[in-house]
């Protein structure tokens, strides 16, 4: 099953959506990195300059009031305890910084001792991934993305230690309504501008589009359309100047061969009545057959040029009557033709090449099929006449390649029985210089359907 393909509005729109989603993504995480660092930051320099100030009031006051002291520090975040032994173990590395704003705040040196590691957010414990994913765990805590704990171990001038013990939540993933508000807008007027800008272009490439489809129905070049950017108004004169071309290239091409069958006709004239002179009848017959043959062929590459002349102008034509008068002419000469039943339906058509091409497919069922039957039809966007007969079937390979001209199936060399191979080419010109077409399927109950095509109006 093929899909439709979608509209340059359709691609662009989803393209440039694309695009902008993928931009506030990568914003976001940039912020969102932003802010855990900046969360980080200030959690240390609290933390620090807190127990910086615990330490220095745990060491000026009394025994008996260390424990008011610890209980005025603590906070819903931050835990300060004292004890024989230090909470982090010498080994641990000191963040140089950090270290550095303990020691700048206490008034001399003394023995410290820092760490930061990852804690769990369901049950606080420290996270312990594999060693391939430690840089994973170290990335988080960089971005702020994993909770933090800061552990600080500050020796006092008695011998015990201050251990403390700061937590940092992971940050609410919330986007602020500002920053929420901002994107929606942003996103608002982008796809505006670009629904405006896109009709600007499309507009006009559909008028395009319509117009060239006229091409070829009378001959003139459709209007086309004089607005849209520049390069769709270029666009539009080069279309109007290759109708143009191909117009006077047409109906040169028509008159030189008009031109050459008249000159032909004469010749052909005088070699018959020089050949009603031989005596011999057998070679006079052969003479006779060969000239017109001749005659013949000409006669049908001139019937050939002039499907695709655009000399007569279209007229209102009932082609239900067209039909019916068609298939009673045929059906005096030929197998009887039946026609459905049609309702009236009148289309602008150049009338004596629309018939000559509808005579040409109305006969070429008569001869190779046992039984004809037309019937005419209407869909929203064309009118389709079927005829079918009950002849042999032609292979897949050749339902197109026998509107090539001078392409016969039949093997004979009788014109009797194949004609000259013409007949169906002039149909089909005839047809697609009104804008329609026709093409040939095999039945599967036997025999050829021929559908022929052509555009409604209106």
């Amino acid at each position: 099953m093929r899909l439709a393909p979608r509209s340059l509005t359709g691609q662009l729109g989803l393209l440039i959506l694309a695009a902008f989603v993928a931009a506030q993504i990568i914003s976001l995480w940039l912020f969102a990195d932003e802010r855990g660092r900046t969360l980080q930051h200030a959690l240390r320099r609290e933390t620090v300059q807190r127990s910086a100030a615990v330490v220095l009031a745990l060491e000026a006051a009394p025994a008996i009031g260390r424990a008011d002291i610890l209980a005025v520090a603590q906070s819903d975040h931050a835990d300060f305890a004292l004890a024989s032994q230090p909470l982090v173990a010498s080994s641990d590395p000191v963040p140089s910084q950090t270290g550095a704003l303990v020691e700048s705040l206490l008034p001399a040196p003394r023995d410290l001792r820092i760490a930061e590691i990852g804690i769990s957010q369901s049950d606080g414990r420290p996270m312990t991934p594999p060693p391939p994913l430690v840089w994973v765990r170290d990335r988080m805590l960089a971005a702020g993305i994993a909770p933090l704990e800061l552990r600080l171990s500050i020796a006092l001038d008695d011998g015990t230690w201050l251990n403390v013990t700061a937590r940092n939540d992971r940050p609410d993933a919330r986007l602020p309504p500002a920053i929420l508000g901002t994107i929606l807008l942003s996103l608002a007027l982008i796809m505006a501008a670009l629904w405006f800008g896109l009709r600007r272009i499309i507009g006009p490439l559909q008028r395009l589009s319509a117009a060239a489809e006229d091409f070829g129905i009378d001959g003139v070049a459709p209007p086309m359309p004089t607005g849209g950017p520049s390069e769709v108004q270029a666009l539009s004169d080069a279309l109007t100047r290759m109708q143009a071309r191909l117009s006077g290239m047409i109906a040169d091409r028509t008159r030189m061969l008009a031109a050459l069958g008249h000159d032909l006709r004469s010749p052909i004239t005088a070699l018959r009545l020089r050949a009603e002179m031989v005596d011999d009848d057998e070679t006079r017959e052969r003479m006779v057959a060969s000239l017109d043959e001749m005659r013949d062929m000409v006669e049908a590459t001139l019937a050939y040029a002039r499907g695709v002349s655009v000399d007569q102008p279209a007229e209102a034509t009932d082609l239900a009557a067209l039909l019916t008068e068609l298939v009673a002419e045929l059906g005096e000469t030929g197998p009887a033709i039946a026609v459905m039943p049609m309702d009236p339906l009148s289309l602008a058509l150049r009338r004596t090449p629309i018939r000559r091409a509808l005579r040409n497919l109305l006969e070429n069922a008569q001869r190779y099929g046992k039984s004809v039957q037309v019937s005419l039809h209407q869909t929203p966007k064309t009118i389709e006449i079927r005829i079918d007969d009950h002849g042999p079937d032609i292979p897949e390979a050749d339902l197109d390649r026998v509107f090539d001209p001078f392409t016969r199936l039949e093997t004979s060399r009788s014109r009797d029985t194949g004609g000259i191979g013409l007949g169906l080419p002039i149909a089909r010109a005839i047809l697609r210089a009104h804008g329609g077409d026709v093409r040939l399927i095999n039945r599967s109950e036997g025999g050829l359907r021929a559908i022929v095509c052509l555009p409604r109006q209106g």
